[in-house]
């Protein structure tokens, strides 16, 4: 029988350890840990936290409206079946090797390291902030992700993202089989060390983006503001744009309107194993170490310089 909770404020340590069936609204809990640690078949509404590792090791866990503090840190860990709707985080690493989790209308306001080493995921209209989110998970389907972070989906298997924005600095590293659709990525370093990536209608803006990749592919994507791209990756890309400049591809084909600057050293990949097709502004054979774009933080400094000077 499920027993039912309202307008609760809790304090204990393990308050409803190992409970099941319970339902709770307008309640909240403070200071003690591990509220909910061991259960089974709670649903939680409008319910806010602020006591430290509220769902580990817990089971078909429903939250809708509910309001996880900077305070309630490592939130949900070693859980499955977690169903989440409209909720709100503001606490770092949440969701760890954890398992059937489907979070809907959630926001993570600044939460690093969140969603570590989980799997089977679904994400609908989620908005995060933070460092290192979806590090090391897998078998994830996501949609309307708007994210702003950096080292973003690292060590990850089997995912597609589709209309979403993604803002990281790295994204997508040591990564295997990972689509995504109708997406703008403004990122750095793009997909390092992955296979099996592609990408479909996607608009990229990115510095030294799609290194070290086997087997890339690009269709119907906007490359505009990308440089130093495809060093050491075999690639199949249909380019709607031109590329700022493309360095040592290892193979494939790259079909864009202009390149740039095209860098092809003999000493370092033979370039009759890629075929380019697109106007070439400049062509050369080895790289000068001097990256066309200028880093944001380094114009910062200039400008500190500057007016310091002034």
């Amino acid at each position: 029988m499920n027993q039912t909770y309202e307008n609760g404020a809790y304090t204990a340590e393990r308050e409803f350890f190992g409970e099941q069936d319970l339902s709770l609204k307008n309640c909240s809990f403070d200071e003690g840990e591990s509220p909910f640690k061991e259960t089974r078949g709670i649903k939680l509404d409008s319910c806010r936290f602020t006591s430290r590792y509220p769902l580990w090791y817990a089971k078909s866990i429903t939250a809708i409206g509910c309001d996880f503090t900077v305070d309630s840190r490592a939130g949900t860990w070693y859980s499955e079946d977690i169903s989440m709707e409209n909720c709100v985080f503001e606490a770092p690493k949440c969701f760890r090797k954890s398992k059937r989790i489907r979070l809907t209308g959630v926001e993570f306001k600044d939460c690093p390291e969140t969603l570590w080493e989980c799997d089977d995921l679904v994400l609908t209209n989620v908005t995060a902030k933070g460092e290192y989110f979806f590090k090391g998970s897998n078998n994830a389907v996501i949609e309307n992700l708007t994210l702003n972070g950096k080292y973003s989906f690292d060590g990850c298997r089997n995912i597609t993202i589709r209309n979403s924005y993604l803002k990281s600095k790295d994204f997508i590293w040591n990564c295997e089989n990972i689509t995504l659709e109708n997406c703008e990525i403004d990122g750095e370093y793009i997909g390092w060390n992955s296979k099996n990536v592609r990408l479909t209608n996607c608009k990229v803006k990115s510095l030294q983006g799609f290194c070290y990749i086997d087997n890339l592919v690009l269709e119907n994507c906007s490359l505009a503001g990308t440089s130093l791209a495809f060093e050491y990756s075999t690639v199949d890309a249909v380019v709607t744009d031109g590329i700022d400049s493309v360095i040592n591809p290892s193979g494939g084909r790259i079909v864009a309107k202009q390149i740039d600057k095209l860098i092809l050293d003999p000493t370092k990949v033979d370039s009759s194993k890629t075929i380019i097709t697109a106007a070439i502004g400049e062509r050369l054979e080895h790289f000068d170490g001097i990256i066309p774009a200028i880093p944001e933080a380094a114009l910062e400094a200039a400008k500190a310089k500057e007016n310091k000077n002034s």
